[in-house]
């Protein structure tokens, strides 16, 4: 029996030279590639939209947490960085985030903090990768 649940569909299509627009729930975002790799750098490549969306949902559960809690999230804010692997197939291989912590939430409840932030949605994705399945038509 499969449990899974299907959410929204997303398509997407080429626009012009290496950009491509992703629609998803009536949004529209566009991805490029930088002019060294033939794009004309209109937009963040995929990679690093894949890693925006592990930083951004870190900060969502962040402050999610913080407002339960009766903390501001003034001052929270969510630093990525990523490397390459050296090797094939062509990956990530390191991803660094670094999460500010707001002013006034005491070290004490950092921990705490950390533990939410990081099983957001997406990091539990990456600790427990999903079948993926790629279909012709």
């Amino acid at each position: 029996m499969n449990n899974a649940v299907t959410t929204t569909g997303m398509r997407v299509e080429p626009r012009t030279g290496e950009a491509y627009e992703i629609a998803v729930r009536g949004h529209r975002i566009l991805v490029d590639q930088p002019t060294d790799a033939g794009g004309t750098d209109l937009a963040p490549t995929p990679t690093e939209l894949f890693v925006a969306a592990l930083a951004s949902c870190v900060a969502f559960y962040a402050g999610r947490y913080l407002t339960r809690h009766g903390y501001s999230r003034d001052g929270l804010s969510v630093d990525a960085g990523f490397e390459f692997a050296a090797d094939r197939p062509a990956r990530v291989a390191a991803v660094r985030l670094d999460l500010h912590v707001p002013p006034g939430v005491p070290r004490d409840r950092w921990a705490a903090l950390q533990a939410v932030a990081s099983h957001c949605t997406v990091h539990n994705t990456l600790e427990q990768p999903p079948r993926v399945d790629l279909t012709l038509r």
